[in-house]
């Protein structure tokens, strides 16, 4: 084979790639703009004489249209429809519940949970599905989303070669062979691999990435930011003693079946302990906020908010059960669904002169009023700093009074349309969940799955069509569609394509591929096939996964006949070795966790340079143990 010599194009290109890395590693400007930067200089240099064909006009902003692209636009469409019917609280709760909030447990739940699904679905799809799920995990357990989104995101990756559908590169991988076969004697022709044929090795790299995160990443992953955000349930204790001084958390308490307190009402029990009761549970129904008035039915559960002391002494007179966290209510009372409010009483308001008890207050309007801030004094149920228990629901409301509330963020939104009072709180998230829209929810991700799985229809309108249904359906508005996608990652993706189709349309990936080919001739058949596997992950950092597919198969091809070696296993070596994309954010599952977890380059670079050395070692060792 002769050897490819290097024209001026190749040497503009590969000047562009050293260009785009630096700016990458450096940081000097955000790395979407530099990417942006990037694909303007690569359209401009192709006007200059003699560079013409580094870049086709026409296609410069293919990327904005391409099907990754697209797809990614839609899977984000398709996750804020889900969260917006709360289904991903849902999950999160369940995984809370089973994962209790230890980051040594919960990191494997979620890193296997996606592997597994990116088995059989775009990787990139099954990370953008989970990242709000993982957004909640984050706030509810105080783990710092920089903890947990990489090990997610890397196991979506690995996910990605579980099954011959789990990736781009293995779905091209048999055709790729059968056009090989055309040029090979028929003693040397190559068989299709089957569906679970590389199973064994996407189950040995998940748990490799689970392990690795497990044992080492309290020193791979960015560490907890010094600053408390306030949302979670202890900063709400934290919150209520600084500004009012009331000592107070959430506890939650069982009353069995047949209990004396049967018939007693919210507000007796609440009056004898200096409590809150703020939510009950019968029967498989919650009532968050219940009516004070409400009579104990039993078995049931309570939410209650008080000092420990206090509560601890009711649960003892009362031979009552305290769990040891939140449980049944543990969605409720999340941070991401409720917390404290402040809503001031304005003059002119109808409710003043009148009493919390008058107005039914928690039946009206769906909070539990915690305290009465008035003249520099609070008022509350609750014992405070300066300040004897009072009865607050008997205490008439006047102008200027400052209403503490415990509110779902829901409900507070309502209030802040409703004149009689003014929100003060404005720092919580003012949308509304459409659980009546469930079934639309999961009727049309259904559709988009059962596409991707059994047609041939392009992933992307797959995907579009599954959105499309829920912004018909109105599971969200299409102004709330536009607002779900992170407008940075796809203008980072589509950036970086031009200058990936400029590598292996110059023929620089082929000249690449060609110098560190010549480096390996005489060496032996497994390092061989090491070396083929480095060389598709230098290439998949620097151009697509499906293009450094492309390319490199029939050249790992060509290397295993000449050597001897068997060129199926070559050519599955480069389809796997393609999904080894951790060092730098050019992926797409890399490039969609970046910006909600505030990565840099350099934290991919410290995390993802191990976790490509563990990908070569695993993947070469069971390849080398099965076939």
């Amino acid at each position: 084979m002769d050897a490819i010599g290097l024209t001026l194009e190749m040497t503009v290109v590969l000047g562009l790639l050293a260009l785009t890395v630096t700016l990458f590693v450096t940081e000097v400007v955000r790395i979407d703009l530099a990417a942006i930067a990037v694909l303007v200089l690569l359209g401009l240099l192709s006007q200059v004489p003699g560079l013409e064909n580094i870049a086709d006009p026409d296609e410069l902003f293919s990327g904005l249209e391409s099907n990754a692209v697209v797809s990614i636009i839609a899977v984000m469409i398709i996750g804020a429809g889900l969260d917006k019917t709360g289904i991903m609280s849902k999950v999160a709760a369940f995984i809370l519940k089973h994962g209790g909030r230890s980051e040594a447990r919960i990191v494997p739940i979620i890193s296997g949970t996606v592997g597994v699904i990116s088995s059989f679905m775009q990787n990139v799809g099954a990370a953008a599905l989970f990242l709000p799920v993982v957004s909640r995990i984050s706030v509810r357990t105080e783990l710092p989303l920089s903890r947990l989104l990489m090990p997610m995101g890397f196991c979506a990756i690995l996910g990605g070669t579980m099954t011959m559908v789990g990736s781009s590169p293995l779905i091209l991988l048999n055709d790729l062979i059968q056009n090989a076969n055309e040029s090979l004697p028929a003693d040397q022709q190559m068989e299709q691999f089957g569906l679970f044929d590389v199973t064994p090795i996407g189950i040995a790299l998940i748990l490799t990435g689970i392990l690795y995160f497990m044992l080492l990443g309290r020193w791979v992953l960015p560490g907890a930011p010094d600053e408390d955000d306030g949302t979670s349930a202890q900063s709400l204790s934290d919150y209520l003693r600084k500004l009012y001084g009331l000592h107070a958390d959430i506890f939650e308490v069982s009353i069995p079946v047949g209990h004396p307190c049967e018939g007693m009402t919210f507000d007796e029990l609440m009056q004898e302990y200096h409590v809150y009761i703020i939510g009950s549970a019968y029967r498989g129904q919650r009532w968050f906020a219940p009516t004070i008035d409400t009579p104990i039915t039993t078995p049931c559960r309570l939410a209650v908010l008080g000092r420990g002391r206090d509560v601890n002494e009711m649960v003892l007179d009362r031979g009552l059960t305290m769990h040891s966290g939140l449980d049944v209510f543990a969605e409720d009372y999340a941070p991401t669904k409720s917390g404290v409010a402040e809503v001031v009483i304005p003059p002119g308001s109808s409710i003043i002169g009148k009493c919390a008890h008058d107005l039914v207050f928690r039946k009206t309007y769906g909070a539990s009023m915690l305290a009465i801030h008035r003249d520099e004094q609070t008022l509350s149920y609750v014992e405070t700093e300066d300040h004897a228990p009072t009865a607050i629901a008997e205490v008439p409301f006047r102008a200027g009074d400052t209403l503490v509330l415990h509110s779902t963020w829901e409900a507070l939104t309502r209030l802040t349309k409703n004149r009689d009072f003014v929100v003060v709180t404005t720092d919580f998230p003012q949308e509304e969940l459409r659980p009546t829209k469930v079934g639309w929810a999961l009727a049309f991700f259904c559709v988009a799955l059962g596409m991707i799985l059994f047609t041939d229809i392009l992933l992307s309108l797959c995907l579009l069509t599954g959105a499309v249904g829920m912004i018909l359906t109105r599971v969200l508005s299409i102004d709330e569609a536009y607002q779900s996608v992170s407008w940075s990652t796809v203008f980072l993706l589509a950036s970086l394509i031009p200058l990936g189709l400029a590598v292996q349309s110059t023929g620089t990936a082929a000249w690449i591929a060609d110098r560190i080919l010549f480096l390996l001739d005489g060496w032996p058949i497994w390092a061989l096939q090491a070396g083929v596997a480095v060389l598709a992950t230098i290439f998949t950092l620097i151009m697509s996964n499906v293009g450094a597919t492309v390319l490199l198969v029939p050249l790992a091809v060509s290397i295993a006949v000449a050597a001897g070696g068997n060129p199926a296993i070559f050519a599955l070596t480069v389809a796997i070795s393609t999904s080894n994309s951790f060092l730098i954010p050019t992926h797409q599952v890399n490039a969609l966790i970046m910006g909600p977890a505030g990565y840099t380059v350099k934290d991919f670079m410290k995390s993802g340079g191990i976790m490509t050395v563990l990908f070569l070692v695993v993947s070469l060792g069971v390849m080398g143990m099965l076939f």
